[in-house]
């Protein structure tokens, strides 16, 4: 099968870039899959190909760009040339840029793909219906965001075009089937990007190291953390070093250096910039505790899936998508309240000052993220694939991965 996968991918900046990377990472060493065609959009410096073994062939597509009007006749011109046997987007609905015609536009493309009868799947990470637009950083205008709900239903309406819309949340599946009558909803996890040897769970000497780690300035808010553990350093004796791993949201240029200068009084503050693929290993592992300082949530978390792989404590709000995560898929934390510093405070401290407690909570998200490897997850990709072009989707809806595996049988 030679599989058509249209993401950002690294060294882009572009969302869901680390995501497009581990798909590309684990489809290569499927059996079903002869060639990658990998329709990504155009960097200044080579894509990041250094995968460790054998795999199949991957042809690069730089074809698009971040908030370019032409991105859907780009896309659809690629996969015209490349004539692929099956195609999967990598999306959500800031795929294709952050200004709304751009962004609108590139979202139309799985429809025209279907439409030249190539089996496609298109990954949705989050629906509009579950996106606070305000805290997201895409409108605080009440009518604009009535206006961009009516856009965003259409936009859903051309996804689900494809022959199957994979989601990562259950809540998700509900949504569509009841607004949209959809019958070809999958339920696909997140997956683990890696399920390295179990870690001995011990800590480098020297400061305990909290971090946050993602795309900052919108719902991920830098200033709670900072200011719980100060609270933290001002009860206890802890050593303590504030990590905060990764780079400003499209939505909110320059809020890192604001904050970098905002707190500059701070000791022990760390702001690491992008961080590239080979370091994030290093940056989870010397975590004590990853911290999500979320407002609100947008989907599924590749990061506590990052610190769940590494054996990492996490300390987390019961909140929206995430919550259901947590409890979908087997992982734990310290939970604190949304904008509440003590709260914060409390949770991260919990941790810190009782290594057995920490130990604890990364062994069970290390086990929760080994059930859900990449491998697995990009194999449940490509039995779809085999079952829509053999014509043995199930016919009921939704379509579960659990359903599925008793209904499908493709050899």
């Amino acid at each position: 099968m030679k599989l058509a996968i249209i993401t950002a991918y690294p060294p882009s900046k572009v969302t869901l870039t680390e995501y497009g990377y581990h798909l590309v990472k684990h489809f290569r060493l499927q059996d079903d899959i002869t060639e990658i065609v990998l329709i990504t959009d155009r960097t200044s410096e080579e894509k990041d190909l250094s995968f460790d073994g054998e795999g199949c062939k991957i042809t690069v597509k730089e074809c698009w760009d971040f908030n370019n009007y032409f991105n859907l006749f780009r896309i659809y011109k690629a996969i015209h040339e490349t004539k692929p046997d099956a195609i999967l987007f990598n999306l959500q609905f800031l795929k294709f840029g952050d200004r709304k015609i751009p962004a609108a536009l590139g979202l139309l493309a799985p429809f025209f793909c279907k439409l030249k009868g190539i089996p496609t799947i298109s990954l949705i990470h989050n629906i509009l219906e579950q996106v606070d637009l305000e805290n997201a950083g895409i409108t605080q205008n009440k009518v604009l965001q009535r206006v961009y709900n009516f856009i965003g239903s259409m936009l859903t309406r051309f996804v689900l075009a494809s022959d199957i819309v994979a989601v990562t949340i259950s809540k998700y599946v509900t949504i569509l089937e009841k607004k949209y009558k959809a019958r070809n909803i999958a339920l696909i996890p997140h997956g683990s990007f890696e399920t390295p040897p179990e870690p001995n769970y011990s800590l480098p000497k020297g400061p305990k190291q909290v971090m946050a780690f993602g795309k900052f300035g919108t719902y991920k808010r830098v200033e709670i953390l900072i200011e719980a553990v100060e609270m933290i350093r001002k009860r206890t004796q802890e050593d303590i070093e504030v990590v905060i791993a990764g780079t400003d949201s499209p939505n909110t240029p320059g809020y890192l250096d604001e904050m970098a200068l905002k707190y500059s009084h701070v000791p022990n503050l760390r702001f690491t910039g992008y961080v590239a693929e080979e370091d994030v290993p290093v940056i989870f592992g010397e975590s004590a505790v990853v911290v999500f300082p979320y407002t609100s949530t947008t989907g599924s978390s590749g990061v506590l899936h990052q610190a769940g792989s590494y054996g990492r404590a996490v300390a987390l709000p019961d909140l929206g998508d995430l919550g259901i995560l947590v409890r979908e898929e087997g992982y734990t934390g310290e939970f604190f309240e949304p904008n509440n510093v003590g709260s914060l405070a409390d949770a991260i401290e919990k941790i810190l000052v009782n290594d057995c407690h920490r130990v604890a909570l990364g062994k069970k998200n290390y086990n929760a993220a080994c059930s859900l490897p990449m491998s697995v997850i990009t194999k449940m990709y490509t039995d779809y694939f085999k079952a829509i072009k053999y014509k043995k989707l199930p016919t009921f809806s939704p379509i579960l991965t659990r359903d599925f595996e008793n209904v499908v049988n493709v050899d």
